[in-house]
């Protein structure tokens, strides 16, 4: 893990050296002015030597600025180093994300990412700040100044070797208790972000129903639940400042008496020495303070550093073939007896024995209740989940052996949840093609059926499309996510509900300009609606994962009981099956 993580310092080793490096002549400084403090007070202060004082002062100045000037070097080393390390390990999780598949993504939460990039990178980055100045300054400090303590007086090192026996037993218990409490204290920060991102996401819903008060109830639950865990721990770590006080004094006190018998009693002593050997406790102690804290420090970022090495350590489930094909030749599908589970290889099979195959240009309407599978089925075709058995077949050749980026490319996909990006009109159509021309944008949304609502618009293709889409409506936004679509020119067009917010008249010019447009396409419909479907070449019913029927519009109504039952229901019925209500064309 530490290997990994310090593979991303990258191109800011170079002042990850040079930090400690200052940190090592600062501390060199700082531990002479003590020993030059005792000869100004012996050899100058005492024996009335106006020239001692002068040139041990000026010393003791130099020392001074000299510490000064490495302790800003370190500093702004380490600041340079922490936060281009913290940079590095940013942009490495984020691309390593853009590797996943659905499979990959599926196993961290939404909440569980931003964590990871936001919250866990901050408590490694000042972890590795410390170390960098920190872990190098106090044990360097420690060390130099026991040092100087034995070449001082080596009787009244004792009192200090004493001390730091009883701090270290103190500190490892303080830290080892502390340890076991913010292990578990950043695993609740995911259930904090899950509960703002579920509420800021879903404002809408939340203010329709009414329910500003539970989810006030559910964060405030999550954010004390956090608050109290965080108590846990510092109450323990706060142990810290009333044990070090107690050595401190306790040395103190040690060192004015053995100091003064020295020096009064036995002339083995002289008062500089004294005065060294105060400022020398108090560099140990605070030296052995610092290095408590540390570990503290390295204790909470080590649950971070694990959380980011498992996204760093994941492998994305769906890679390129080690020689990828290049070109999808046509739209033909097939597939080959497809069995799938999410889970795989562990979980149910939500496809059962898929054996299908369409003709390159056909247009298939795909039907059926909620979860019987229909957008498992499609997101099989571009390889956003890996067959669990058998194989699925484009341009009459198997979907693993395509370069991803080629078939992804070819075979476009309008998702059920349709998402629109922040920017203009104009941005979010060349999503489909980069160097899209604005004709080709106006082609693509006539065919959509998009301009219709475009031309009314006064900025019109330059109007700006806020977060998500907001301020656009749920059918505006579908038809939007077709045209991109469209401009990818692909071999195969997958519309996953994709008209389901747009009103019948609509739908109908929508796939009446997909004939005349794209005729060569193989289009693949999901809808919930027979009117959406049943002027296709023909119609797939999927029930519990397995092919229920397949066969033309009046083919299924002779044959199919379940095709029957759903044009039953929405013919004599008078309403559409899992159809959202209409008004003037668009969702509400």
């Amino acid at each position: 893990m530490i290997k990994k993580l310090a593979s991303y310092i990258g191109q800011y080793k170079r002042p990850s050296i040079l930090t400690p490096t200052c940190m090592i002549g600062e501390v060199l400084m700082e531990t002479l002015i003590p020993y030059i403090m005792a000869s100004l007070i012996d050899l100058g202060v005492q024996k009335g030597d106006t020239g001692a004082i002068l040139r041990y002062g000026a010393l003791m100045l130099l020392c001074a600025f000299i510490s000064l000037l490495f302790g800003i070097g370190g500093g702004l080393f380490g600041a340079r180093a922490s936060a281009g390390f913290a940079a590095n390990l940013r942009k490495g999780i984020y691309d390593n994300i853009q590797t996943f598949s659905f499979a990959n993504i599926d196993k961290f939460s939404t909440a569980g990412l931003i964590t990871r990039l936001t919250t866990d990178v901050s408590n490694v980055q000042n972890a590795f700040q410390m170390i960098l100045r920190i872990a190098v300054r106090a044990p360097l400090t420690l060390i130099l100044s026991m040092i100087m303590c034995f070449v001082t007086s080596p009787r009244m090192s004792l009192i200090f070797l004493v001390a730091v026996v009883f701090l270290s037993v103190c500190l490892s218990l303080i830290v080892r208790m502390a340890t076991k409490r913010f292990s578990v204290v950043f695993e609740r920060y995911d259930d904090l972000n899950a509960s703002v991102q579920e509420n800021v996401s879903a404002i809408r819903v939340v203010k329709a129903f009414v329910r500003e008060d539970y989810e006030k109830t559910k964060f405030n639950k999550a954010a004390e639940k956090l608050y109290n865990l965080f108590l846990r721990a510092e109450r323990v770590v706060i142990m810290n400042s009333p044990v070090m006080m107690l050595t401190i004094y306790a040395c103190i006190i040690m060192l004015s008496w053995m100091g003064a018998k020295l020096i009064v009693v036995e002339g083995s002593l002289t008062t500089g020495d004294l005065t060294a050997m105060f400022s020398y406790v108090m560099s140990v102690l605070m030296s052995l303070m610092m290095l408590s804290m540390i570990f503290v420090m390295l204790t909470m970022s080590a649950a971070s550093a694990k959380r980011i090495a498992e996204v760093l350590d994941e492998k994305a489930s769906i890679v390129n073939p080690e020689k990828p094909l290049t070109e999808v030749k046509d739209g033909r599908i097939d597939f080959d007896h497809v069995t799938f589970s999410y889970k795989q290889g562990s979980g149910e099979a939500v496809l059962k024995d898929i054996d299908l195959h369409i003709r390159s240009g056909e247009t298939i309407g795909i039907i059926g209740g909620t979860g019987s599978g229909k957008s498992s089925l499609v997101s099989l075709i571009s390889r956003l989940y890996e067959v669990t058995e058998g194989a699925v077949r484009v341009g009459g050749e198997d979907v693993r052996s395509y370069d991803l980026e080629v078939l992804r490319d070819k075979v476009a996909v309008v998702l059920q949840k349709n998402v629109l990006f922040s920017g203009t009109i104009l941005d979010n159509l060349r999503w489909g093609k980069p160097d899209a021309t604005l004709e080709e944008c106006m082609e693509a949304c006539r065919a959509a059926c998009a301009d219709e609502f475009i031309d009314r618009m006064p900025d019109g293709y330059e109007t700006h499309i806020e977060q998500g889409g907001n301020n656009v409506s749920g059918g505006q936004k579908q038809r939007l996510c077709i045209a991109r679509a469209l401009l990818k020119d692909p071999k195969v067009l997958i519309l996953d509900d994709s008209t389901s917010a747009v009103d019948t008249a609509t739908d109908m010019k929508i796939r009446q300009a997909f004939r005349e447009v794209i005729p060569g396409t193989t289009k693949l419909i999901i809808a919930q609606r027979i009117a959406s479907v049943q002027d296709a070449d023909r119609i797939l019913v999927l029930d519990e994962g397995r092919v229920n029927g397949f066969g033309t519009h009046d083919e299924l109504l002779k044959t199919n009981a379940i095709y029957q039952e759903i044009y039953e229901t929405q013919t004599q019925g008078g309403g559409d099956f899992d159809k959202p209500e209409q008004i003037g064309g668009d969702q509400v």
